[in-house]
């Protein structure tokens, strides 16, 4: 699966030039060019990275992403911004910015950027798993030389299954990790989701009744390699 970029910038042209740099770079990119319209795109999709300008109309960036960090929401972000002020920078690193850039953007420091923060948040993690490898970085799971088709909430069920430890994950932990706040959640998607990775890992997932499921995982049985 593709990662899915949100650029959220109001100059039009500058937001045009992203998008096409971006899915040349192979990613999945999701304009908007007012916060309003960005809030309504992240209830719908969930996205992997967001780009955001700080100068926005209506509402600025920096207000922008307070409120998905009020929500729960830690997608990586990266502000873009033609602000000199230090105390812009400063209270956007607060916020829970994870990086910035100043404009005029060089466009292949930009995708380094990207490149690391997507490291820092989905983990340099490879897991080995029966017979199955597992490659969190780029979202990917293989058998032998043939990879196995699994949609992007199983993947991310499964990454949250390894990264617990063995340890018990709550029915809720899975909603808030799958759903941003700005969505639904759904308990039956759940379960469709479980059934999916126990046709590949069996009987190592296990149903804790009324509470959640435990992915066991022996730590003879693992082996990670970053």
């Amino acid at each position: 699966m593709a990662v899915t970029i949100l650029v959220l910038e109001d100059d039009r042209l500058f937001n045009e030039t992203l998008c096409e740099f971006l899915e040349e770079e192979g990613y999945e990119v999701v304009e908007a060019y007012d916060a309003r319209t960005a809030l309504d795109r992240c209830y719908h999709h969930r996205f992997d990275l967001y780009l955001l300008d700080i100068n926005l109309p209506m509402e600025n960036g920096l207000n922008f992403l307070r409120s998905l960090r009020e929500s729960g929401d830690e997608t990586p972000a990266i502000f873009l911004t033609s602000r000199d002020d230090r105390a812009s920078l400063i209270e956007g690193l607060k916020i829970g910015a994870d990086d910035y850039l100043k404009k005029p953007v060089d466009l292949e420091e930009l995708a380094l950027r990207i490149r690391a923060n997507l490291r820092r948040y989905q983990g340099p993690g490879r897991y080995e798993i029966d017979d199955y490898l597992v490659d969190a970085a780029r979202y990917r799971i293989f058998r032998g030389e043939e990879e196995v088709e699994l949609g992007r909430k199983p993947f991310e069920l499964l990454l949250l299954f390894l990264k617990s430890g063995g340890e018990t994950v709550t029915t809720e932990r899975i909603a808030s990790s799958l759903w941003s706040t700005a969505q639904e959640a759904s308990f039956g998607a759940i379960r469709v989701y479980v059934t999916q990775l126990k046709k590949l890992f069996g009987d190592r997932i296990e149903n804790i009744r009324g509470v959640g499921y435990r992915f066991r995982l022996e730590e003879e049985e693992r082996k990670e390699r970053g």
